[in-house]
């Protein structure tokens, strides 16, 4: 049997456990709720929260009144929650406090008069309810996803505040932040990336280039499993991407002595203990 190497922090973050105990609770105690967008990425437990009647709004879909919407971990811009607390919607608020903390540094640099560049993925929903943070306080700034964004768009501006999406790469915020510093004359920098991202970085960045083969767990739409399969990748071409344990292929383990598993901040534990499993029936 191959020996098997589980980085210690895999799987659920304290900003998911959060929001999946608050839909599981609502679907529980209050017969169900809707929620915008997937509650955390992960099909799975989308699924199994589909079973206490905890659903996604689908697109044009009327609320009534005395409905219960549960906020996503990812959060949501202010405008989206006033309005619908406004349509007399039953607000659960499980936004990470994680992502809350980016929201308050977004609105501390916006009254302390700096341009903010968002380190993050234009299209993510945290991103999303961060940026509604900043035009809620009237501020301005850009989002970027990778250098050549960053050196194409950074405007000429003397004051510049940094924030990052909480699930972000660590090395790309360093790298964003010293081009940053090297051109403005000011910088203010939060680094909000939480620290449940950049323990599993680290793990993986430790444990890849140690192992035959490398499995990293997670929704195919996380951010921050994906970014786990890049940094993995990086350090070990022998790495393997998967949601769940039937996706595992025997040819992958042939030869293989040591195999490295971590898994992304909303991968739960059961599929994790399933994977590992599996694996072990592979190479006995």
């Amino acid at each position: 049997m191959a020996q098997i190497i589980l980085a210690e922090s895999a799987g659920f973050c304290f900003g998911v456990k959060i929001a999946v105990d608050a839909a599981k609770k609502a679907g529980e105690e209050l017969g169900g709720a809707y929620t915008d967008g997937p509650i955390i990425h992960n099909k799975q437990v989308v699924q199994f929260l589909e079973s206490l009647n905890v659903r996604e709004l689908e697109e044009g879909q009327q609320l009534k009144e005395g409905d219960t919407v549960l906020i996503r971990s990812h959060g949501v811009p202010p405008k989206e929650e006033r309005r619908l607390k406004e349509a007399g919607v039953n607000v659960i608020d499980a936004t990470c406090p994680f992502v809350k903390k980016v929201h308050e540094k977004v609105r501390q640099l916006v009254e302390e008069g700096y341009f903010v560049v968002i380190i993050g993925e234009h299209k993510h929903p945290e991103v999303i309810g961060i940026l509604g943070h900043l035009e809620e306080s009237g501020g301005k700034g850009i989002v970027v996803s990778n250098m050549e964004e960053l050196i194409k768009n950074l405007p000429n501006k003397k004051r510049i505040g940094i924030v990052s999406q909480t699930t972000q790469s660590e090395d790309f915020f360093r790298e964003a932040v010293g081009y940053i510093a090297e051109n403005t004359e000011e910088v203010k920098i939060f680094n909000t990336i939480c620290d449940a991202t950049s323990v599993r970085q680290e793990e993986v960045k430790k444990i890849a280039p140690n192992v035959d083969i490398m499995i990293i767990i997670g929704g195919k739409h996380s951010g921050n499993t994906n970014r786990l399969a890049q940094i993995s990748r990086a350090l070990n071409p022998n790495t393997y991407h998967i949601e769940k344990a039937d996706e595992l292929q025997p040819k992958w383990f042939e030869g293989k002595e040591r195999v490295g598993i971590s898994a992304g901040a909303s991968t739960p534990d059961w599929i994790i203990n399933e994977v590992v499993e599996r694996i072990k029936e592979i190479t006995k």
